[in-house]
């Protein structure tokens, strides 16, 4: 597997498939390139897909300082460097999101287009998952817990017939240390100051029965992204882009195939 060595010395694993105009997928929160495994492949008709195991998770190595999204965005960077990519598509969801955020607020020349799934604009800004939910993660029994996220990433109909493997659950191979800064890392980003900086054509994408990330921050984001457009795909919780891929690959495909298109 491929590495790119980010200035700080940290090997950054990447994955590259498919074919066409290269598109960055960026997984949620503790989690390796696997997030996007069952869904990826939607996007190869005309894209080669990019991930990266973000430092701490999967092949690449632990940060030796903290780790935060900004942090995360300068190792996408990196990646593109290491491929001779000058610009690219980029969609984040969830922590991802928050990572994409800075990646096109940041280095605005390397970005065509921008997907923006399920995330938050952080800081005081944003909306807080509920004290109900917190105190559900927060309980002690780990298969409590696993059935808490599940519960809040799929609906229950789905899960009756599709019983896993589940690849948004989190990266098992993760150390407390790097889970510890995954989860600081995304507690602590604050992008709203940078977010009228994005120039980048922008599509939001959010589940209307998100309680994970509180469907609420997906306005926030498209009033606050110059001429960003806003999808909710109705029924949808947390992991709406695999539940509901037959709508959510085809919409973002479509967004960046014909709205990037008209700036270009």
């Amino acid at each position: 597997m491929p590495h790119a060595t980010a200035p700080d010395g940290v090997a950054i694993a990447y994955q590259v498939r498919g074919g066409g105009d290269p598109l960055v997928l960026l997984s949620g929160q503790a989690n390796s390139h696997e997030w996007w495994d069952d869904v990826r492949e939607d996007f190869h008709g005309s894209r080669t897909t990019i991930t990266l195991d973000y430092r701490g998770t999967g092949d690449s190595g632990e940060s030796p300082s903290t780790y935060s999204t900004r942090r995360f965005a300068e190792d996408v960077i990196t990646v593109l460097d290491d491929l001779g990519v000058d610009r690219a598509d980029v969609y984040g969801t969830s922590m991802g999101g928050r990572v994409a955020q800075w990646v096109a607020a940041l280095h605005p020349s390397r970005v065509r287009g921008l997907v923006l799934g399920c995330t938050s604009p952080g800081g005081r800004h944003g909306f807080e998952r509920s004290d109900e939910v917190r105190r559900t993660l927060a309980v002690p029994d780990a298969a409590k817990v696993r059935l808490a996220l599940l519960d809040l990433m799929y609906t229950p109909e789905w899960l009756a017939t599709h019983p896993g493997p589940y690849r948004t659950l989190g990266d098992r191979g993760m150390s407390p240390r790097a889970r510890r800064g995954h989860l600081a890392a995304s507690n602590l980003h604050d992008a709203w100051d940078a977010l009228p900086d994005i120039s980048a054509p922008t599509l939001v994408v959010h589940g209307d029965a998100d309680s994970f990330n509180p469907t609420a921050n997906a306005p926030l984001l498209a009033d606050r992204i110059p001429g960003a457009r806003l999808v909710l795909v109705p029924g949808a919780r947390h992991a709406y882009f695999e539940e509901f891929r037959a709508t959510a690959s085809p919409l973002v495909l479509d967004f960046l195939d014909h709205a990037v298109s008209e700036v270009d």
